[in-house]
């Protein structure tokens, strides 16, 4: 009987640990996740963090990262620049764009908004900007150079 009871305890101490673990390693590839989901973006000597949307056209995109793009001014709230192949896209009308947000028109128009307004247009979201202080005036009112790579 003795022995029985050690042996349960045995496995109950093995299973509690190894749940344990599973939960650590979980945190830490939560972790990793939202790291890998961090890219920089680079407007002159200003650097931006933006988060990168869950989805099949975040990925793709991410993986051609490092990118510097010639983005061309457009309707005083948006930059855009035509990547050379399509990403997948889930284009949907989000009403209002917000200053950060940066979007996928068509399959391969990357685009940074730096205003917000309402729009009829759709879009595939890409990501945001994290924090968009001085957002707009780094990227200015013309053409400007843009760096884009991981965080």
């Amino acid at each position: 009987m003795k022995n029985r009871f050690c042996v349960i305890l045995l496995i109950a101490v093995a299973w509690f640990s190894l749940a344990a673990s599973c939960e650590k390693n979980k945190d830490n590839f939560d972790l990793q996740n939202m790291t890998r989901n961090k890219i920089t973006i680079k407007v002159g000597s200003k650097v931006f963090v933006a988060t990168l949307a869950d989805n099949n056209s975040a990925k793709a995109f991410q993986k051609l990262l490092p990118l510097t793009l010639n983005m061309v001014e457009l309707n005083g709230n948006e930059k855009y620049f035509q990547l050379s192949n399509g990403l997948p896209v889930n284009a949907a009308n989000p009403g209002t764009i917000q200053n950060g947000d940066l979007m996928l028109y068509g399959s391969n128009t990357f685009v940074l908004f730096y205003k917000s307004f309402s729009t009829s247009y759709s879009y595939t979201r890409l990501g945001k900007v994290e924090d968009v202080s001085g957002f707009a005036e780094a990227l200015g009112a013309g053409d400007v150079v843009v760096g884009i790579s991981l965080n």
